[in-house]
């Protein structure tokens, strides 16, 4: 059998590019064809190890350091019209891989380092297995050579753990969802039967290994389900036979097939990935799910990112304006003037500028051409709203009548669903969307699966119990508790729209959930840190304009910050408990960006990662009365070297950050 490298076709669909940019060395060694059907790939550092063996079932077994941490576990991929043989290798090759990546966008870094040792097995059955093996991972996928129409009937992947070992599980009811949850920390031994949404994060014998995937196209996504004696397994969505929709949004599927996907000639399946990191901290600078997805083609040097401002959060709750505030010409524009006063880039305009069955059926009190019109002259890109529903029936029609108005973006909301059919919708948008020059954001969304790196136009993405929830969750889950967790799960997988920027603050006894004038738990400086902890480059400013103006202080911070980094450095981090963050951003300036739990903590950090020289370091720090109401707090500026040494004091539910420029 030929390398399938050398035959798979072209395209995203595909899934297949081995993607070697700058700096890439590749060594291709051929492998004999013996009866020993056992294989082993070491990461670049020894540290990692995972050995495959082919007998009655495909399995592996992965080890950290010498310890066992993933035991013996099976994996298969069962294709119609494929022999009932046993698996068995036909050819392996072995390379290694050290290039240099370079985002179009700078989520977390202005360049990843990608070094990794890969294991290619060509199988019978006209299918391939290739393994990775990195510093800071391993990961698999599934490739066919198969020619014509087949589908997939099934495809299993487990994850052997161990008594004792703990999950933070996302707990799904079911395949329909919008994919926003708590992470429970839960015993892997309690996890038999209860389904689970991606990405989950568990704890073997000390080693966090978040279980995640890549490279998610014509396929469904995968979700897992935990089974007897510690074992999760993977489990899929099958295709959708039957459909209905339920509302001007909903349209849950009423009966599946009894297969996962349908697929036409060769491909490239996801990647099934295994992040392994000792350290908590070393979780917020993991880029496997991008590194893993498939290199982008054509232009996208035309992507920008930036801070939005968004009317949704508060319902249009103005005051001190001369009109009737709500979703009108006069409301848009008094969001874009606040926009261009601080320079944010984006306006997201909500639902309510038009119908959400009928997309192109504008509101009585909307002007597009007007808004549009006003938007260009105060340099504020405009991006949409969008109801799924209304945009997949004739989505060209309706794209280029947002690229007459000069829309620079559209969020695209409510699919709920990641089978196959529904993630080729999301192919469809990124790529239609690309071809106009328009930013994405998907909302109602599954998990970011390496999807920035292939279109880089995707920006961000919901996929998380975000600040949408503070609205109307009485049961107060979505607290600083969770926000300390998200870094450490789902911020990993990928851009996270969580909406930050509440001015209403509040602790626990004092919080309540309203609708029309929403507030967040913890305190204005918690609030301020997500800025710089939260990773999406179209950060939302979830406030309105009003509360914004009055707070000049905490607006200074958010003018300045920005959503793109050069260099992340995590300071201090336990996961569900504090973080505590660096970073530079594209103009040389430094941030820092500290949150806590419900524990108050004092941090002492070590300025070592200044450049030699003065710098003037501004900071913003939770009030000495924080703990009683959240809005106190104090800010303040002190000169600074890289030989400092600041102390950073959070209250309860707190927060502390910091700009540093230097002089």
């Amino acid at each position: 059998m030929q390398l399938l490298k050398n035959i798979i076709r072209g395209g995203v669909n595909a899934g297949f590019f081995l993607g070697l940019g700058m700096g890439a060395c590749v060594l291709c060694l051929p492998g004999k064809v013996t009866g020993q059907q056992k294989y082993a790939l070491t990461s670049p550092n020894k540290n990692i190890r995972v050995e495959v063996s082919l007998g009655d079932s495909i399995r592996y077994q992965v080890f950290y350091s010498r310890q066992l941490v993933v035991g013996p576990s099976v994996i298969n991929l069962e294709l119609d019209n494929s022999s009932s043989d046993r698996f068995r290798v036909v050819k392996s090759s072995r390379n290694k891989v050290q290039q240099t990546l370079r985002p179009v966008v700078w989520q977390k870094s202005k360049s990843i380092t990608d070094n990794y040792q890969e294991l290619h097995l060509d199988l019978n059955k006209d299918l391939a297995l290739e393994w990775r093996a990195y510093d800071s991972g391993v990961a698999w996928r599934w490739l066919s050579s198969k020619r014509g129409n087949y589908k997939v009937l099934g495809e299993k992947a487990s994850f052997q753990f161990h008594q004792g070992d703990t999950a933070w599980y996302p707990l799904e009811n079911s395949f329909f969802s919008h994919n926003e949850r708590v992470y429970r920390k839960l015993p892997v031994d309690s996890l038999d039967g209860k389904l689970g949404s991606l990405p989950t994060l568990f704890d073997s014998k000390g080693l966090n290994i978040l279980v995640t995937e890549s490279n998610l196209f014509n396929y469904a996504g995968m979700w897992l389900k935990g089974a007897q004696n510690n074992k999760v397994e993977a489990i899929f969505p099958n295709y959708p036979k039957t459909t209905k929709e339920t509302s001007d949004r909903d349209r849950p599927v009423t009966e599946r097939e009894n297969f996962v996907a349908r697929i036409e000639g060769p491909q490239g399946f996801p990647w099934r990935i295994l992040i392994m990191e000792k350290e908590d901290k070393n979780l917020l600078t993991n880029q496997l799910p991008y590194q893993l997805g498939t290199p982008a083609t054509g232009d996208y040097s035309w992507v920008k990112a930036g801070k939005s401002a968004w009317d949704w959060w508060n319902a249009w709750n103005l005051a001190g304006v001369d009109f009737k505030a709500g979703p009108n010409t006069q409301t848009y524009k008094y969001y874009i003037d606040f926009a261009s006063k601080y320079d944010i880039p984006y306006f997201v305009v909500d639902e309510g500028w038009g119908d959400t069955k009928e997309l192109l059926k504008i509101a009585p009190n909307v002007n597009m051409d007007e808004l549009s019109a006003y938007a260009r002259q105060k340099n504020v890109g405009l991006v949409l709203w969008a109801n799924w529903l209304a945009i997949e029936k004739d989505m060209d029609t309706k794209l280029d009548q947002l690229e007459a108005w000069g829309v620079k973006g559209i969020k695209v909301d409510f699919m709920q669903r990641d089978d196959q059919e529904m993630v080729l919708f999301y192919e469809k948008v990124a790529r239609e969307a690309a071809k106009r020059k328009m930013l994405v954001d998907f909302h109602g969304a599954y998990k970011p699966t390496g999807w920035s790196r292939t279109f880089p136009n995707v920006i961000t993405s919901e996929g998380v119990y975000g600040a949408e929830n503070t609205k109307w969750d009485k049961t107060q889950e979505i607290d600083s508790d969770h926000n300390v967790t998200l870094p450490f799960i789902r911020m990993v997988a990928g851009p996270m729209d969580y909406t930050p920027g509440a001015m209403l603050n509040a602790q626990k006894k004092s919080w309540a959930p309203i609708n029309d004038k929403p507030m967040s738990i913890g305190t204005r400086c918690h609030e301020l840190a997500k800025f710089v902890v939260f990773e999406s480059p179209l950060q939302m400013l979830a406030d309105n304009p009003v509360h914004y103006e009055k707070e000049k202080e905490a607006m200074g911070f958010l003018k300045a910050v920005p959503v793109e980094w050069e260099v992340t450095l995590p300071l201090e981090a336990k996961k569900g408990e504090y973080v505590v963050m660096a970073r530079k951003g594209r103009n040389g300036e430094w941030y820092i960006g500290a949150m806590t739990d419900e524990a108050a903590r004092n941090f002492n950090l070590n300025l070592s990662f200044l450049e030699p020289g003065q710098y003037t370091l501004q900071y913003w720090k939770d009030g000495i009365n924080a703990a009683l109401d959240a809005q106190d707090f104090k800010t303040g500026t002190i000169e600074v070297t890289s030989q400092s040494t600041i102390k950073a004091e959070l209250e309860t539910a707190g927060g502390w950050v910091a700009r540093i420029i230097k002089k």
